[in-house]
């Protein structure tokens, strides 16, 4: 039996979906079955040996729809391996990944029985055909790192495969 993993995300406009879909295929590709599901849609985490949530931050804020699936499964996250990770910066520049370092670590702190053993910050995307004014004015950028989301994928798989269940 495979270690059964649930990769959790919480997107406005799509493109942390696309993360979590690219961190499931790299565990996937480590021998792991991930199963890729809007937050706001899981009830429940029975069956699953560890999850991994992903959300945008919008204005210093975590997504609400993280923030729900936090509280809402928070004794079931405190018992499974949890990693998090949040897109949200508009550049690497080492100023604005600490913010949205400093903004992830902040709303982990509301839900102190959650220990993730890894969260990751990724650069974000701004579509500014899709906000509004006066966020429309904002330059289009795409900061996501498709090499350092796939490094930490395979960092975080090796642990994933320690969980109970897992193939030995």
């Amino acid at each position: 039996m495979t270690t059964r993993l649930l990769v959790a995300y919480a997107s406005r406009h799509g493109s942390t979906r696309e993360v979590a879909e690219a961190i499931a295929a790299a565990l996937r590709g480590h021998g792991l079955d991930a199963e890729v599901r809007a937050a706001a849609h899981v009830r429940g985490l029975e069956g699953y040996a560890g999850v991994v949530l992903g959300a945008a931050i919008y204005v210093g804020r975590l997504h609400g729809d993280a923030r729900a699936f936090m509280r809402r499964h928070r004794r079931a996250l405190a018992a499974l391996p949890l990693a998090v990770f949040a897109l949200g910066p508009r550049t690497l520049a080492a100023g604005e990944v600490a913010a949205s370092r400093s903004q992830l670590d902040a709303a982990l702190a509301r839900e102190p029985t959650l220990r993730p053993f890894s969260t990751a910050i990724f650069g974000g995307v701004v579509k500014p055909s899709e906000l509004r004014f006066p966020l429309n004015r904002m330059p289009a950028t795409d900061a996501r790192d498709w090499d350092a989301i796939r490094r930490w994928a395979d960092e975080i798989a090796a642990r994933f495969a320690l969980a109970p269940g897992a193939v030995a």
